[in-house]
């Protein structure tokens, strides 16, 4: 059985205060891109997740886990491969979309699991995966359980600026707080994300554990994008075109890794 696992970059994110919980209340408009990783799923000798890229521990194996103790499925042990296209450690959900695609994938194997469990097991695995249950464009507050669907966008260009460096999400956050960018749960409930613009309240943040952020943003606005921002807890950098083919263009005039992409519409696809 195969899946895609497509990443995600947020339009806009807005960061409110820290909850008891341990997460940031947030509000974002979150959109699925055309850059997927791929994963296959068989039975095999034990529960595994094989991902040569990635050398912390996987979320799609907690996601094995917690499927099984929430529903009970004794089926064969599972071995799920993942070929990566999503940059790690980048702020595009990469190890998110990969516990929703195996979520995905389990459901499908079993025949258990309701909408309401999947999004119940991807809100405890953490705050970008129960956006990634049903790929697409999606408005999500709280600490990212309360997630609304929004109809499918006009076709646009995403030019994506991978970096060489890594930034933990739980860091970016920790930067935030040192340099106090959370709003109020006020300011935060007063802004509506859907006319925000692109605005991401991290950025700052990655910025100053990531300084390079700043020459990339510069390259995005110089290559002709309306908008640059840092994706999520970065440090990639995105770039909005309002068409593929400039995007496209950017991205083959700045070379090197990167990378242009569309916004995914019409889930499920084939791409």
């Amino acid at each position: 059985m195969r899946e895609l696992a497509p990443a995600k970059i947020n339009l806009n994110l807005l960061i409110g205060p820290l909850r008891d919980d341990g997460r940031h209340e947030l509000a974002s408009v979150m959109q699925s891109i055309t850059i997927c990783d791929r994963l296959e799923m068989t039975d095999g000798e034990r529960d595994e997740v094989i991902c040569p890229d990635v050398e912390a521990p996987n979320l799609a194996a907690t996601a094995i886990a917690a499927f099984r103790e929430s529903t009970g499925w004794d089926g064969p042990p599972q071995r799920i491969e993942i070929e990566k296209r999503i940059p790690v450690a980048a702020g595009m959900a990469g190890g998110s979309a990969d516990a929703a695609a195996a979520l995905r994938l389990l459901a499908r194997r079993s025949g258990l699991g309701s909408p309401e469990l999947l999004h119940d097991l991807a809100t405890a695995l953490g705050s970008d995966v129960a956006a990634q249950i049903r790929p697409g464009r999606s408005l999500v507050r709280g600490g990212g359980e309360d997630v609304r669907r929004l109809g499918e966008p006009e076709p646009f260009g995403v030019l994506v600026l991978p970096s060489a460096a890594a930034l933990s999400t739980a860091a970016v956050y920790a930067e935030a707080d040192r340099l106090g960018l959370p709003r109020s749960a006020q300011e935060l409930a007063a802004i509506d994300p859907l006319e925000a613009g692109a605005v991401n309240d991290l950025q700052d943040a990655a910025r100053s554990l990531e300084p390079t952020i700043d020459a990339e943003l510069e390259r995005a606005r110089a290559a002709g994008a309306s908008d640059a921002l840092v994706c999520g807890s970065g440090p990639t950098v995105i770039g909005l075109f309002a068409a593929y083919e400039e995007a496209a263009a950017a991205a083959a005039h700045l070379g090197g890794s990167a990378i242009a992409a569309r916004p995914l519409i019409g889930w499920p696809s084939i791409l």
